[in-house]
């Protein structure tokens, strides 16, 4: 369900109205009607914002990725380079955390939609997805340096997937916190699940 503010600018609501609704049907299965009707406005209106559901879908992205590599470089700069491996992934995986849960729709949909929009659109949103991905790759290379290329890339996508897959069932209300997961997933990371 897409909850509106009043307060919010014309923009910004149909930004979040598209965010929501991105994550929830998809890129096709969305309409400009149906982003206007839960933004509170005309359909036509959405034009004096954006010239096009691609523009507006992009835009999405663009805001979910700048909210993912603003927390990475906030946990670089919390950081030394001396600190030990599980306290750097640790600050990283949290940040990566709360930037999504923090953000909702806006990162989710980069997981959620992103496949489903068209090739043109994806590629113009790939620079950003790749800039933010590079950051890992390189925290990897620092903090994994005995691995092979090919398996830090991999232990990457395992830990983006169990990353992103909470965005489905963690509860921010609930009895975990978000550092307690953040906590759970960097010793299952570094130690295995047996362990």
């Amino acid at each position: 369900m897409v909850v509106i503010s009043p307060e919010q600018t014309g923009r910004q609501r149909v930004l979040d109205a598209a965010a929501q609704l991105f994550v929830d049907q998809g890129y096709a299965g969305t309409t400009l009607r149906q982003i206007a009707s839960a933004a509170g406005i005309k359909a036509g209106s959405i034009y004096h914002h954006f010239d096009s559901k691609d523009e507006l879908f992009i835009a999405v992205l663009h805001d979910g990725i700048i909210v993912m590599l603003d927390a990475f470089e906030t946990s670089c700069s919390a950081l030394d380079a001396a600190d030990p491996i599980d306290r750097q992934l640790l600050a990283h995986v949290h940040a990566h955390l709360s930037a999504v849960f923090e953000n909702g729709p806006y990162t989710t949909a980069h997981v959620a939609a992103f496949f489903t929009a068209p090739d043109d659109v994806r590629r113009q949103v790939v620079p950003q997805r790749d800039l933010y991905e590079q950051r890992w790759n390189d925290l990897f290379k620092r903090l994994l340096p005995t691995l092979s290329s090919k398996d830090r890339q991999l232990r990457r996508l395992f830990l983006f997937g169990v990353m992103n897959a909470s965005a489905e069932w963690f509860d921010r209300n609930g009895a975990l916190s978000v550092e307690q997961l953040a906590t759970a997933i960097t010793d299952q990371f570094l130690n295995g699940v047996a362990t």
